[in-house]
């Protein structure tokens, strides 16, 4: 090719010299242009790769948590393949690994190796993942060896990943988290709760108990055609049917054991209120005491008991606690005589309602018409129910007692008449009885601010956990209806959730409840409102058929109430003492919730014969 000059002689470039250096020009930028890339991916690619293209190492940092809560920080190579940390995940232990590039261009941090499922979490026994998995790598066999030699230069990582030793590890953690919680269900005889159910036509004089037995004794499900529910969770539940709730909320209890030498509290699944309601009326005492004698005497000759002469038992009688105290041998007085036998003293008896002067019986709640299978069944209705609009000032739901002489039922009506539109009520005598229809109870109670809850036969009711259901806020007339029951469960600041009127003082008509709720300044109001709401878990059965995750229900407070009692009457035996409730039983309701027997201004409510 012919080159050409310019005027001074000098030859210009020619064209392919042009070329050639345009090439070279290109060729350079593309090759830092890779080298670049492979700088900033260099975690995607083998050490061995990196180490010829430019000696930088990343630092890896991984920290193993083990069980036991120790943390062992050790630095790995990057060749660890998802093999490795499937090893590592399989035997139990919780991996964050951080790359942290040393020259501070890059830092990525992982909270877990191994992935994840909704909201963030998922469980691989007690372990929490990460949502993104790393990547695979094919390297199983060099990775193995090189967590083999970094573990032999660090006698932690050793310990982590021993198969034998932590298989150890993770039978006594699970022995750990059941430790004081094991629970024994005695196998008793299918005539004590097996086959009553299978004769649920003769377990009321007036009532078909057959149907409320059904869905493992939540009844059948309820309609919502008027929108008074949620979609799911509601039942037609019968108040008198929580020994057959419970029975099988225990079958699912998470602590049960068949070794009863392990077992911190031993349960007797015997459905005393059933037995009984079958003779309640027309019946010898002799049929109504028949279960109870047989039950204990069964009991009374299974080596369980010997372990602590029955201390460590409890057991569930969905009646209140005066249909099991007879206090004479005749016919015409009424219950039998269960709660007063000397063996079921020294069990823990779970009753709807307990007595304030004896010291052997604890009340739980009535059975509700909820009974959620999800927490966020719960969470959406004390959500709906923080929205309701309540129109009514207060509500009664209930009839007269005019055969008991201290009841003011007479003058709760009369009052809630004379209120006019701020009161509704629901009479349960005249009419058709609408009392016993779900909908209308319900439907009443989330309308009203304040719900009445005055005693009736007896110091309790059923109403009081419905309208605590609906977020209407309950009006107690006798610290028993609810302050000295249901200790598990109701705030020990009665004030913070309810409104205390002392019966006296409606007998006398010395005030007036509209008078005296009006008073209350609306902020009071929606403090005490919220705080009604957020009983609701706490007063609720869940779905035997299902589990809550996060919530605890009824249940769950009364077994760990239960076993805290066990636990503390077994350290006063294993101390030498009689027992840690020496007390005068009168005053028990006292003791239980003051922890004093002083002088109280509630004690003329207890004095015997008054309501």
């Amino acid at each position: 090719m012919r080159a050409f000059r310019d005027d001074m002689g000098r030859p210009f470039m020619t064209i392919a010299a042009c070329r050639n250096q345009s090439w070279f020009v290109c060729a350079s930028f593309v090759l830092w242009f890779l080298l670049l890339c492979v700088y900033h991916s260099q975690f995607m690619v083998g050490k061995n790769l990196i180490a010829l293209l430019g000696n930088h190492n990343p630092g890896i940092a991984v920290n193993v948590t083990k069980d036991s809560g120790s943390v062992d920080s050790v630095s790995l190579p990057k060749e660890i393949t998802e093999s490795s940390s499937t090893k590592l995940r399989d035997e139990g232990h919780h991996i964050n690994v951080v790359f942290n590039d040393q020259s501070g261009d890059f830092n990525l941090r992982t909270k877990d190796v191994f992935g994840i499922q909704e909201h963030g979490i998922e469980n691989f026994g007690q372990h929490s993942v990460s949502k993104k998995e790393l990547e695979p790598y094919d390297h199983n066999d060099q990775a193995r060896d090189l967590i083999e030699n970094e573990a032999q230069s660090d006698k932690n990582l050793v310990e982590a990943v021993d198969p034998e030793k932590y298989i150890d590890q993770r039978i006594k953690s699970n022995s750990d988290s059941c430790l004081g919680k094991y629970i024994y269900v005695h196998d008793i005889p299918s005539k004590f709760y097996k086959d009553l159910l299978q004769k649920c036509g003769s377990l009321s004089n007036w009532t078909n108990m057959c149907d409320f037995a059904s869905n493992s004794g939540l009844g059948p499900h309820l309609p919502n055609f008027e929108r008074v529910y949620s979609n799911t969770g509601w039942f037609s539940t019968n108040q008198f049917l929580l020994e057959v709730i419970f029975h099988n909320r225990m079958k699912q209890y998470n602590c049960l054991t068949k070794d009863s030498s392990q077992a911190s509290a031993i349960f007797v699944p015997y459905y005393a209120g059933l037995d009984v309601a079958r003779y309640l009326w027309g019946s010898n005492m002799s049929m109504r005491d028949s279960g109870s004698l047989e039950i204990v005497k069964w009991l009374r000759e299974k080596p369980e008991w010997n372990k602590m002469w029955g201390r460590d038992h409890f057991m569930v009688a969905g009646r209140i606690t005066w249909d099991f105290r007879r206090w004479t041998d005749t016919d015409s007085e009424w219950g039998n005589k269960l709660m007063l036998l000397p063996e079921s003293k020294n069990m823990t008896m779970l009753t709807i309602e307990s007595s304030p002067w004896n010291s052997n019986d604890f009340a739980i709640p009535y059975p509700t018409y909820f009974h959620p299978s999800k927490d966020n069944e719960v969470f959406q209705w004390q959500n709906r129910m923080r929205r309701q609009r309540r129109r009514i000032l207060f509500s009664f739901a209930g009839g007269p007692r005019p055969n008991l002489q201290s009841s003011i039922r007479n003058e709760i009506i009369d009052q809630c008449r004379t209120a006019r539109r701020k009161c509704k009520l629901l009479e349960c005598t005249s009419g058709p009885d609408k009392c016993h229809k779900p909908v209308f109870v319900m439907k009443m109670f989330q309308g009203s601010v304040f719900c009445l809850q005055p005693p009736g036969d007896s110091l309790t009711r059923r109403s009081i956990f419905d309208s605590i259901l609906a977020g209407c806020i309950p009006v107690f007339f006798h610290p028993g209806s609810a302050y000295v029951q249901y200790l598990w469960h109701l705030r020990r600041d009665y004030t913070k959730y309810s409104v205390f009127i002392p019966a006296f003082d409606i007998k006398n008509g010395r005030v007036s409840i509209d008078s005296i709720l009006q008073r209350i300044p609306r902020q009071k109001v929606v403090e005490m409102r919220e705080g009604v709401i957020k009983l609701i878990p706490k007063v609720i059965y869940a779905d035997p058929s299902s589990r809550l995750e996060t919530l605890e229900d009824a249940f769950d407070i009364v077994v760990k109430g239960v076993l805290e009692r066990v636990d503390t009457i077994r350290r006063d035996m294993r101390e030498g003492k009689n027992t840690s409730f020496d007390y005068a039983e009168k005053v028990s309701w006292k003791y239980n919730l003051f922890g004093t027997v002083e002088e109280h201004e509630w004690d003329p409510f207890f004095e015997r014969g008054k309501m």
